[in-house]
């Protein structure tokens, strides 16, 4: 952001005192608090859902969210001479949750299911948002990884990490549509018993950048991802960045569960969800998608890091899945 976009504070009901930089936005301190004003990129009716949301669980909840400040006309957002669109949001310059403190962590997971029960909104405001499909979203990646597997085979030189790519490519791809077939197989069982709609939301990003501690509470921003889905999803991003930091610790999944099922119980269909969710094999289409997507002539140490790290971790993933979803 630069100097020009802060003369469109100009256009809301605040006094502002002072402003700084911050991670790709400006921090206000202003007469109504801390603020923080950002570009947005979705449009009025994404916008607006997210404000319904939010709105919502300010409401019913307890659990401290970000709110967004509408201009003097009423307006979400503002734009500028370049037709670019800015938000302005409450704020607190907390820290971010600590993803290596098992205490934080497992207060993170309470915070989600406090905030998961705020989540479920009435008919008629949720009846024209569509539900995501998670199962067109396992099928584009699965096409996405079918053309990455096809460009390697095609390709002369190969750098190493392109090779290391391609000889663990079979293993990742038929796991990849072994999940797909079985959720597919699952899905049609249960709307044979009858389809319910959900109503619920997910936050679509709840990680640790976006889990602020201040004072003795916590403070939940960036809800611009929220979709109309299980709340499971929130979970299992969650658990699976903590998983991963963990070498899959059995341990630490269950008591993370425990925690999370401590303030709301998880249903038998979304333990269901939640295990194929963590079963696909996300992490190796997100490292072989940004290969394909990305330059060839130099390919970053990390993308190897990566591809390492996962392959060390399958044998203790699948452990984990065979273990704590055993039953399921």
């Amino acid at each position: 952001m630069n100097d020009r976009s802060v003369g469109l504070l100009e256009q809301y009901e605040i006094e502002v005192f002072r402003t700084r930089k911050g991670r790709g936005a400006i921090i206000c301190d202003t007469n109504l608090g801390c603020l923080i004003f950002k570009e947005y990129t979705g449009n009025e009716d994404r916008v607006a859902l997210q404000n319904k949301v939010l709105s919502h669980i300010a409401q019913v909840s307890r659990v401290a969210v970000e709110a967004i400040i509408p201009n003097k006309e009423g307006a979400l957002f503002v734009k500028d001479n370049d037709g670019v669109k800015y938000i302005l949001k409450t704020y607190y310059e907390g820290r971010e949750c600590n993803i290596f403190d098992k205490a934080e962590c497992v207060e993170a997971v309470k915070v989600l299911a406090r905030l998961h029960e705020a989540m479920e909104l009435p008919e008629e405001l949720v009846e024209s948002v569509p539900v995501f499909s998670k199962e067109k979203e396992y099928e584009k990646h699965n096409r996405e990884l079918k053309k990455v597997r096809k460009y390697l085979q095609q390709r002369s030189q190969k750098t190493w990490f392109e090779i290391c790519l391609l000889n663990t490519f079979d293993y990742f791809l038929e796991q990849a549509f072994a999940v797909t077939e079985e959720w597919n197989q699952y899905r049609e069982v249960k709307e044979k018993g009858g389809k319910q709609e959900c109503n619920c939301f997910c936050h679509g990003d709840y990680q640790y950048h976006n889990i602020l501690r201040y004072e003795k509470d916590w403070f939940i921003i960036n809800f611009e991802k929220c979709l109309r889905d299980d709340p499971i999803r929130d979970l299992y991003l969650l658990l699976r960045k903590l998983l991963e930091k963990s070498n899959w610790s059995v341990s630490l999944g269950k008591e993370l569960l425990a925690a999370y099922e401590e303030e709301r119980p998880i249903s038998a269909i979304s333990r269901i969800d939640l295990y194929y969710r963590l079963a696909y094999p996300e992490k190796f289409w997100k490292i072989a998608n940004f290969y394909y997507n990305s330059g060839k002539a130099w390919i970053p140490d990390r993308n190897r890091e990566k591809l390492e790290k996962l392959l060390v971790q399958e044998k203790e993933k699948q452990q984990f899945l065979d273990e704590v979803f055993r039953k399921v």
